[in-house]
């Protein structure tokens, strides 16, 4: 039996080098004179600040958990030694406490940008709406922690699936409040071919806080669905978080101007980007780099945890997140998405997950046995893994569930053992996207395979920003901002 990994060294080099420059970004916007963006060069120097806890904290952390009876094996190794669970905690605390003490930088007259200095720069909110802005920030962080709460009893209590699809509906119940409360906007913008019939705006009213509800829900559980490899929960968040970084710049101002090209992709126009007062694709709203600064306060430190973290996780892992971290890094992109009002945007960075989701859709509601694990076979043998089955023991598929299974069958999205005798279904690979992905491609290591999930990822952040910039302008007029 091999023995289990040891710890990855931490190079201290790495924190002799980035201490001062996170230091020097906190402090920058407090010296004159300030840089244009003061309050973002803050949030850059507590995301580095963010990578460095996890880093350090999570190996120095994981005994205490193992002798708390935190602790899980490895199902895809050879070794059975214990690796603590729940790592998850120890990121939220580190995230959640750094936006704390971040908040005297937008919500204080301390920082040179903001109220008394009398000083206006782009993108950045008033007086007028600056106690709005606060309560706005202070029930994400009542929703974050709410969620920490509840990820971290489903680590501790093993929440079946049918009980902890609703769960994050509860944590998102401090942000919908404060979003009533403040009057949030209910209108959708109608697409193009139905305004005849249903004009330019529709009022959604409560049925627009159903749809925020479930958003949450969504992006909390369809991280948590897509599981079971070194590296797969941690490494989606920090995929999408980067494309929601990477989509927040393009609305914030540049000092330069220029052209992206997307008549090439279908559009009628070019887009301009930079420019005085152009801010971006902002086009001179103040209001939009506003909500997209915002979403970068969330978006920076929790890229720099899940980094921190994902040196651990990586392949062989030291520590796994358990739940606590797929409900963290899922209610802050609904947070986001949310208060940003970027969610249709956001909802195109998780089209893995949608995938996933509706491919996993018979196992979760019941029409294809669903055992506890989905995990791809291991073959300690070969150190392959392989698609896992879902066995038909107990009673034959019923009609329904063998159409589904032959449908999906017929477009490569499962493989399915048939008995010769009768053509009855007897067995059926796991509903996932991994299982799928061994399928297509066949078996693989596990450290292949969650490469193979991050490159899918990355094309899927590829075509969402080709669907939102590109192809969108055929259902919206405008600048669809």
């Amino acid at each position: 039996m091999a023995p289990t990994p040891p710890l990855r060294p931490l190079p201290n080099v790495l924190l002799v080098a980035l201490v001062p420059v996170a230091a020097w970004f906190v402090v920058r916007p407090l010296l004159d004179p300030p840089p244009a963006l003061p309050v973002l060069f803050a949030s850059v120097g507590f995301s580095i600040f963010a990578f460095l806890a996890a880093l350090y904290l999570i190996p120095a952390l994981g005994p205490r958990f193992i002798q708390a009876n935190l602790k899980g094996k490895d199902l895809l190794k050879v070794y059975t030694d214990p690796i603590p669970e729940s790592q998850g905690l120890v990121c939220a605390s580190i995230y959640i406490l750094l936006l704390i003490l971040f908040i005297p930088f937008p919500f204080s007259n301390t920082v040179g940008s903001l109220p008394e200095s009398r000083k206006t720069f782009e993108g950045l909110q008033g007086v007028a709406s600056l106690h709005h802005e606060l309560s706005v920030y202070l029930s994400s962080l009542l929703s974050l922690l709410m969620a920490t709460m509840l990820g971290f009893l489903d680590d501790v209590f093993d929440i079946r699936w049918r009980h902890k699809l609703p769960i994050p509906i509860i944590a998102a119940i401090p942000m919908l409040m404060v979003y009533y409360a403040e009057g949030g906007n209910t209108h959708v913008v109608v697409p193009i071919p139905l305004r005849p019939f249903l004009g330019v705006l529709v009022n959604l009213g409560p049925l627009y806080y159903v749809y925020m509800s479930l958003l949450s829900t969504f992006t909390t559980n369809s991280i948590n669905i897509l599981a079971g490899i070194n590296g797969s929960e941690v490494s989606q968040a920090v995929i999408i978080a980067i494309s929601v970084i990477l989509n927040d710049l393009l609305y914030l101002p540049w000092p330069v101007d220029f052209k992206i090209p997307l008549h090439l992709l279908g559009s009628q126009a070019e887009v301009d980007i930079g420019g005085a007062w152009h801010a971006g694709m902002s086009y001179g709203s103040s209001e939009l780099v506003g909500r997209h600064l915002y979403s970068l306060y969330f978006m920076l430190p929790l890229l720099g945890v899940c980094l921190g973290f994902m040196y651990h996780n990586w392949y062989p892992a030291r520590a796994f997140p358990g739940d606590t971290l797929c409900y963290v890094t899922g209610m802050a992109f609904s947070v986001v998405g949310i208060q940003g009002h970027f969610s249709k945007t956001l909802l195109l960075f998780f089209l893995p997950q949608i995938f996933n989701f509706i491919l996993s859709c018979p196992q979760l509601f019941g029409l294809v046995p669903c055992p506890r694990h989905r995990v791809p076979r291991f073959d300690p043998d070969t150190n392959l893994l392989h698609p896992s089955k879902a066995k038909f023991n107990e009673k034959p598929p019923s009609k329904l569930t063998t159409l589904v299974l032959r449908i999906f069958s017929t477009f490569g999205l499962t493989d399915l053992t048939i008995d010769p005798k009768n053509g009855q279904i007897l067995e059926a690979t796991n509903l996932t996207i991994l299982n799928f992905l061994l399928v297509r491609f066949g078996p693989m290591t596990e450290k292949r395979l969650v490469q193979v999930l991050m490159a899918t990822q990355v094309t899927g952040s590829v075509v969402a920003f080709v669907v939102r910039y590109g192809l969108a302008g055929l259902v919206y007029d405008g600048d669809r901002r």
